[in-house]
């Protein structure tokens, strides 16, 4: 049996009874996450300390060794009467790509029609600004209508 008062850690995962690590310090753990189910779980870690006094810590963590789950259709919290119609998806790093699958199915969210509704306003009012030719460049090449700006010269005078 170890000496009491060596600095050690005891692990325990969620409210198991048994530690699942009990070493001296330090310590280097390596969990594997593989066979936990997939959700919330807690590490609650015990450490004594070389003046015999106990510390704790508790580290709530997820696992998500599972696939990705997509639901379009039906927000957390939302409410609903009647018949509720909505997609469920699951996608994991292991499956192949498949480039149907790849986007969530789901419908344009309101900030793109928005955004995009702000700049066609913004291009229209740019172009009715711009449609009036500005007095200093009126009698350029790139706005004249006089003949010459079409590229036929005046005949020369006559001798």
């Amino acid at each position: 049996m170890a000496d009491i008062n060596h600095p050690r850690v005891r692990i325990f995962l969620d409210d198991g009874a048994d530690p699942i690590v009990d070493q001296m310090l330090p310590a280097k753990i390596a969990l594997d996450t593989t066979g936990l189910a997939d959700g919330p779980h807690r590490l609650t870690i015990f450490a004594r300390g070389e003046n015999g006094r106990d510390g704790m810590e508790e580290i709530p963590f997820t696992v998500h060794n599972g696939p990705g789950i997509v639901v379009s259709g039906l927000r957390p919290h939302s409410v609903r009467r009647g018949n509720i119609h909505f997609t469920v998806d699951a996608f994991s790093a292991d499956d192949p790509f498949d480039p149907r699958r790849a986007e969530a199915r789901s419908s344009i969210p309101v900030w793109v029609w928005v955004m995009s509704l702000f700049v066609v306003a913004w291009a229209v009012f740019y172009a009715a600004r711009m449609w009036d030719v500005p007095a200093e460049y009126l009698h350029t090449p790139t706005y004249s209508t006089e003949s010459t700006a079409a590229g036929t010269a005046s005949p020369p005078p006559a001798r």
